[in-house]
């Protein structure tokens, strides 16, 4: 985005599809799941917001996985597909067709009941990890700080014990020792 504004839009899509979960093993039963997934865009607020392109790319998205079994398309072939793992595979897929089309991603919300959902904000994310960043380099500064203060410390103890074993103590030094 070229500015601090934008706007944010919510689209929602409905995806019907059969899984089965795998559990210690064994395969559970088979049923059905009308899957919601609410995505927030955000978009520069000078640009022109052409619903029906975020609508229709993500929908062509979607499609391949419409009215099917979940468990016998890639990559739910090999990922066991819960709503945890469909959500995460389908917030990494749908952020490059909003990218495309000239959006941000800034949350997508699963829910495979109207009771429970999943969500994964990236703008969270992307805070997280700067915080996490900053405070790293900061324990890091912090760490190598006390290292290099402490080998310091430690060499000039080492001088002196030298010096003073062989010259005996320094009268203008002795109240560091």
């Amino acid at each position: 985005m070229d500015n601090d504004f934008y706007r944010e839009y919510q689209f929602k899509f409905y995806l019907n599809a059969n899984h089965f979960i795998i559990i210690d093993g064994k395969e559970g039963k088979r049923h059905p799941h009308t899957w919601e997934f609410t995505a927030s865009i955000a978009i520069d607020k000078q640009q022109f917001v052409q619903f029906n392109a975020y609508e229709q790319e993500v929908e062509k998205f979607l499609n391949q996985y419409q009215n099917k079994v979940m468990n016998d398309i890639p990559p739910f072939d090999r990922i066991i597909p819960t709503l945890e793992n469909m959500a995460e595979y389908f917030v990494i897929e749908i952020e490059k067709i909003v990218a495309r089309l000239g959006g941000k991603l800034m949350k997508l919300e699963s829910s495979e009941t109207p009771t429970r959902s999943y969500i994964i904000s990236l703008e969270t994310q992307q805070n997280y990890m700067e915080h996490m960043k900053k405070n790293s380099e900061k324990k890091i500064d912090e760490i190598l700080d006390g290292v290099i203060d402490k080998m310091l410390k430690e060499n000039i103890n080492y001088r002196l014990w030298l010096y003073s074993s062989f010259y005996g103590k320094p009268k203008e030094i002795e109240e560091f020792i």
